[in-house]
């Protein structure tokens, strides 16, 4: 992939194109297509690790609603 820009310069450049008021629900649509994504490309059980792995880390955090 030379050449291509990496995850974060994608996910920067779409959020950077977006009102501050539509940026949560991107990413909220974008975790959820790229869930998905994984469950096609690696199968339901790598797919649902990551997710949860993603889950646990917000609730390490602390970050409440």
């Amino acid at each position: 992939m030379s050449g291509a820009p990496d995850a974060a310069a994608l996910v920067a450049g779409a959020l950077s194109r977006r009102r501050a008021a539509e940026r949560g629900r991107f990413l909220r649509e974008l975790l959820a297509h790229t869930a998905a994504g994984l469950v096609v490309i690696e199968g339901e059980a790598e797919a649902s690790e990551a997710v949860y792995r993603l889950a646990d880390a917000v609730v390490a955090r602390g970050v409440t609603p």
